[in-house]
């Protein structure tokens, strides 16, 4: 149960109802929002129908929140309906509309905050797509963690959701990594070697050395390299992308759809033909690029080239597509690949990207709405950059990548329940400091641990319950026949708006496309349960277990196992455990 959207259908109604001219102004209706009023002592719930009809109407908002009030002045679930400010429309509900909040928990369980907001559209969430040179490493760890979080977020609430990675494996880095993995190939048949600069040093190639002495036997010694090195690039390629999946698969991440860069390319491959479409409809051109204001880029030409005309669609230049060497841009593939996901029939194109492309979002939202007539829409998100932290020092770099902490690393040290969460504890675009040390404490300070605490707390207070109240049915059955109207104080009024609250939240940060608000209610939930949990144990009238009043045992129960189911669909949303007991 959803009480927000539920006031929002019955605000709409009243509306039309007090105003018949509204009946057809669906677009005028769609802005009407209830959300909790930004004082709490204001009242459970505020809207701002009023400011939103009001030019419509031509009439003062004040004057249409006063006639909404007396509205819902004979509404049994409203104790009171108060105009505010401007305009806006405070309630404050009939404590029985919480109680009924409480009981829609027990009812869908799992499924509480579960939505269709998504309506069934088709959601393509790009996310890692690491160039699959090494292990991964903290940087990409981010990025995967929020694009794994988000895709559970829209699918929950209704969304078709494709789980993409693009495997950046067509460009000059890859002929490196295959150099730098024969030069180990060389080093497991007994030669002496010596790693140039800008090759591969890290110790993850040696096996890949030894693998390929397996499956080739000394056969490429003494080959020629436009000989040895397709070979060798197909085999490197598949032995990091197998390393990439292992190490994705400790965080629990797995994706539907590994998309090679490589089959873009070639005579009458993707890029070719997404061109040649947009040629036909007047969107490329031979032309020249002013250059850029400040520094140069090193793949800046200032010559006559295939540009694309990205500043129709939004871009703050046209792009160029083709180099001078005769090859197509970065550029180029992506807008083949953008339009190669629309072809599928995407039509929300979600690009999680790492800080250092904070460039790209203009140009791929011009070529999503180039490339689909405008039918889809592309959100590029980017995740900042985490600083490693021991006890507040810098973390030392890594010996098995050769230069960055790897994802396996930090996952091995302090497990995937903290290494996501506390990723996700913190907006996507802002910087992040993981620190081991808070990580792997079992205080309130580490946010992971105060969370499944709460969680672990929740089946304490069942097998307290069980101990010391043996006759008390406290079966799931019996907690839905729970007299909830026994819940009356206000610390227990609040906890039950908090829990109430998580549709909203969840429906929210699925629109906003930020899983981020989700660990944030989810710390927040925890804060008021153990501060309710403590205060039990300074008054006893408000402990969950009364030896001496079982009925009202049983409904703080009931209160108790919403809060766990909340705690447990949240975590699950985030991919973090939900542990019974916490060692």
């Amino acid at each position: 149960m959803d009480i927000f959207a539920l006031f929002e259908g019955r605000v709409a109604d009243a509306l039309t109802a007090s105003f018949p001219e509204l009946a057809s102004r669906n677009e005028v209706l769609a802005r009407v929002v209830v959300e909790p009023p930004r004082d709490a002592t204001h009242g459970d719930l505020s809207t701002n129908a009023a400011m939103v009809v009001a030019k419509p109407l031509g009439k003062n908002p004040r004057e249409v929140a006063t006639v909404l009030a007396d509205h819902f002045g004979s509404d049994p679930d409203v104790a009171s309906a108060e105009v505010a400010g401007p305009g806006f429309l405070n309630f404050r509900l009939d404590a029985g509309v919480w109680h009924k909040v409480l009981a829609s928990v027990a009812e869908q369980g799992a499924d509480f905050g579960r939505s269709d907001v998504g309506q069934g559209e088709k959601v393509n969430v790009e996310y890692v797509s690491a160039n699959p040179t090494g292990p991964m490493h903290v940087g990409h760890t981010r990025g995967a963690v929020f694009g794994d979080a988000l895709a559970s977020l829209l699918a929950y609430t209704g969304y078709d959701v494709t789980k993409e990675y693009y495997i950046n494996d067509a460009g000059s880095q890859v002929d490196t990594l295959a150099r730098s993995a024969f030069l180990r190939y060389r080093e497991a048949l007994g030669e002496t070697i010596e790693i140039p600069a800008g090759f591969y040093p890290g110790d993850y190639l040696v096996p890949v050395g030894l693998s390929l002495v397996e499956e080739f036997g000394n056969s490429l010694l003494g080959k020629p390299e436009d000989a040895w090195l397709p070979p060798v690039k197909q085999h490197v390629l598949a032995a990091m992308m197998e390393l990439i999946k292992a190490d994705l698969k400790k965080l629990n991440i797995e994706h539907d759809v590994f998309f090679s860069e490589r089959t873009l390319h070639g005579p009458g491959g993707d890029i070719e033909e997404t061109l040649d479409w947009l040629r036909e409809r007047g969107l490329v051109y031979e032309g020249r690029l002013e250059p850029p204001k400040g520094k140069l880029p090193e793949d800046w030409e200032d010559r006559e080239q295939t540009l694309f005309r990205a500043t129709q669609f939004g871009d703050d230049t046209d792009r160029a597509l083709i180099k001078s060497d005769g090859s197509y841009t970065y550029f180029a593939a992506d807008i083949a690949y953008h339009r190669n996901k629309v072809l599928r029939g995407f039509t929300a194109l979600i690009d999680v990207l790492g800080a250092d492309h904070a460039g790209y979002a203009a140009r791929i939202t011009a070529a999503v709405k180039a490339v689909s007539d405008g039918k889809a829409q592309a959100d590029v998100r980017f995740c900042q950059l985490v600083k490693l932290l021991r006890n507040g020092e810098p973390v030392k770099m890594s010996k098995r990548s050769g230069d960055l902490v790897t994802l396996a690393e930090v996952v091995d040290e302090v497990g995937a329940d903290a290494t996501r969460f506390m990723l996700l504890f913190r907006r996507n675009d802002a910087p992040l400091d993981f620190d081991f040390a808070v990580v792997k404490e079992q205080t309130r300070d580490n946010p992971v641990f105060y969370v499944q605490y709460a969680h672990a707390r929740t089946w304490s207070i069942f097998r307290n319950a069980a101990r010391d109240l043996p006759g008390l049915d406290i079966s799931a059955s019996a907690l839905r026949g729970a007299d909830l109207s026994l819940l009356s104080s206000p610390d227990e009024l609040d906890l039950i708006r908090l829990v109430g609250s998580w549709p909203r939240q969840v429906a929210a940060a699925a629109r906003a496309h930020e899983p981020h608000r989700l660990a944030f209610y989810l710390h927040e939930l925890a804060a008021q349960f153990h501060a309710f949990w403590a205060r039990g144990k300074e008054n006893p009238a408000l402990r969950f277990v009364n030896d001496d009043n079982p009925t009202l045992t049983l409904a703080r129960l009931a209160l108790v196992d919403s809060v766990r189911q909340v705690l447990s669909n949240g975590l699950g949303l985030l991919g973090v455990s939900a542990p019974e007991e916490l060692s």
